[in-house]
């Protein structure tokens, strides 16, 4: 019920008064990772940064005031950081006794993370097989399988991120998600073209394409996250942006919104959660429901 009140008078407040508050917060902890992903540069840092435990409860404590009661921790890679003797854990326990309702991790899955305090689990799913690995290297889908089986967690889901390297393995990953019965759910991305990493976004008609594809597969009942109505404004890409809904806070301690925000990246913008909350203030029942399922659990 607190969750629900909040919501509701956050929402009101936002939609009605306009009211530009922060929900969830997005805080990326540490550059430090295990992997050398294609459409990722932050291996190549020479001094990446990694926040220490205080830093983390500082700006926790920021985003907190500001409105956020939710917070998605990311990297890097989650389950390698550490300070001291301080862990994941301790930053999720660090979050809740600060006041957020809910936290979630987003983890490569190449370590083992059963015992994980984090409401819920995002693992980054780039296909099946090959397809996975052809993005993240060779070796990494086998130890992605094992490490789900075995992790054990009620509200593990898994995130795709559609490129060129991949679009043609949605269908197969989607099937995928629907038969693990380790996974909850799966969402649907595509490659935004950040510097560097234009190649890898598909173009907008083929985005659509794969967009109408997916929608079939939600209407047949598919564990699929994202909602009818947030896919379908996901096509055209023309909609009203409410980055602001989301505080990004980045290792190197800065904050603000979405690293594109502003630029030709918004144009071809492929985070779905961009669509999503286009479609809650557009009081899409489907998204509500979508967004509700999500986050009140």
């Amino acid at each position: 019920m607190k969750k629900m009140f909040y919501l509701g008078w956050w929402f009101m407040r936002a939609r009605l008064f306009g009211r530009k508050a922060p929900l969830q917060t997005v805080l990326f902890i540490s550059d430090i990772c295990n992997l050398r992903c294609k459409h990722c540069s932050v291996y190549e840092l020479k001094n990446p940064h990694n926040m220490t435990y205080e830093e983390v409860r500082a700006h926790l404590q920021k985003s907190y005031d500001a409105g956020s009661r939710f917070v998605d921790f990311e990297g890097g890679e989650v389950t390698i950081w550490k300070d001291g003797d301080k862990r994941i854990n301790d930053l999720i326990d660090l979050a809740k006794e600060i006041g957020f309702f809910s936290c979630t991790i987003t983890t490569n899955a190449q370590i083992p993370f059963a015992g994980c305090n984090a409401d819920s689990i995002w693992v980054s799913l780039d296909g099946v097989g090959g397809y996975h690995e052809e993005v993240r290297g060779k070796g990494t889908f086998a130890k992605l399988e094992k490490n789900i089986a075995e992790c054990g967690h009620k509200h593990l889901s898994v995130n795709m991120v559609v490129n060129t390297l991949n679009y043609t393995a949605v269908e197969d990953t989607i099937e995928y998600a629907k038969n693990n019965p380790a996974i909850e759910c799966i969402s649907i991305n595509f490659h935004t073209p950040f510097e560097g990493t234009e190649y890898l976004a598909i173009d907008m008609e083929k985005r659509a394409e794969i967009i109408d594809k997916v929608i079939e597969y939600k209407k047949k009942g598919y564990p699929i996250m994202n909602s009818v109505s947030g896919l379908k404004l996901m096509k055209s890409n023309k909609f009203t942006r409410r980055c602001w809904v989301t505080d990004f806070v980045y290792p190197d301690g800065s904050r603000g919104l979405c690293i594109g925000h502003g630029t030709d990246t918004c144009d071809k913008c492929g985070f779905c959660m961009s669509g999503e909350m286009a479609s809650v203030f557009s009081f899409r029942p489907d998204t509500i429901f979508a967004g509700l399922k999500l986050r009140v659990q």
